[in-house]
Formats: C-alpha cells, sequence, structure tokens
C-alpha cells in the first residue's frame, strides 16, 4: 500500500493533468462535442453572412439603377413581372 501512494505521489502531476484533460473533453459545459458543435453552426453563420452581403450588393445596384435609369425600370418591369403597355401582345419564346 506504501508503495502505492509513493507512486502515486511521485506522478501526482501527471495524474492531475490526465484527469483535468479527461474532465474537459467529456464532462465540461464547454467539451469537445460542444465546440464542433458551435464551429459548425459558426460556418454556417458566416456561409449565410457572405450570401446575404451579395444580396445587399446586387439590391444596391438595382435600386441605383431604379433611380437613375428610366429605360431599366420600364425594362425590368417587362422582363420580371411581363408588364406591358395597352393594345400591346407579349410572346414569350422558352427555350428548352
Amino acid at each position: 500500500m506504501k508503495r502505492f501512494f509513493r507512486h502515486l505521489s511521485r506522478f501526482r502531476y501527471l495524474y492531475f493533468l490526465i484527469a483535468f484533460g479527461i474532465w474537459m473533453i467529456f464532462f465540461d459545459q464547454n467539451n469537445i462535442f460542444n465546440q464542433m458543435k458551435l464551429k459548425g453552426n459558426l460556418r454556417n453563420i458566416e456561409h449565410q453572412k457572405r450570401f446575404y452581403e451579395s444580396e445587399i450588393k446586387k439590391n444596391q445596384e438595382l435600386l441605383e439603377d431604379f433611380q437613375y435609369d428610366s429605360t431599366f425600370m420600364e425594362q425590368y418591369g417587362r422582363e420580371k413581372y411581363l408588364l406591358k403597355k395597352d393594345n400591346e401582345v407579349i410572346y414569350l419564346i422558352v427555350k428548352e
């Protein structure tokens, strides 16, 4: 029994580090599994951020075109919403 305690006291820092590592990996609130899940969520949010930034840039360009170019407004309305003038017929050509 003395030999066990002598061995335990000799390597107490090593045992403490092993116990601390096991605690941090499996039992802590910020364990490795939660960190992996949070990292995945962060990647997803960063991807959404890049997407919405590009959408904002596109919409700002469209807004500038609408404000300063009346022919663009007419062209956009005709192409996107199939608007037409009175007494006008629109033919849609669908490419397959």
